[in-house]
């Protein structure tokens, strides 16, 4: 699929099936993003496409926006322009073979089991850091 093509299904939801292609949409970018990750780790990466996720994933993460959440409909069409446009550029700075290599691999990634182990480390984490502040809430 083109990056055109990519941003137009992305943004184009609107019709009779409009859950299914938000569904399509959110499924395909969360693949580009797994793919873009492992690309991101990756040497053979141009330096330009490292910069551009890092600054689209900075934006993506950042409490500040072009034009603030609170304004109605305005304030979340700069997240849908700018999100899926940087996702593109980045794709569009690798090169064709790489991304495909990085798009197998972040397939492989998705279909490993989960760290159940990890999982349970972090929820013990987060309990004791919430039994910490109870404890001295109480006090």
């Amino acid at each position: 699929m083109s990056d055109a093509n990519f941003i137009k299904r992305c943004l184009t939801l609107t019709g009779e099936n409009m859950l299914g292609k938000l569904k399509f949409g959110l499924r395909k970018i969360k693949a580009e993003l797994s793919a873009i990750f492992v690309a991101a780790k990756d040497p053979r990466t141009p330096s330009m496409a490292k910069l551009v996720a890092i600054v689209t994933a900075a934006y993506a993460l950042s409490p500040i926006d072009l034009i603030p959440d609170f304004i109605p409909v305005l304030g979340y069409v700069d997240d849908l322009l700018i999100l899926p446009i940087g996702i593109a550029l980045t794709i569009r700075l690798i090169p064709l073979e790489l991304m495909a290599q990085f798009r197998e691999d972040a397939e492989k990634l998705s279909r490993q089991p989960a760290n159940w182990f990890a999982a349970i480390i972090v929820i013990l984490l987060w309990l004791a850091m919430a039994l910490i502040a109870y404890h001295y809430w109480r006090h």
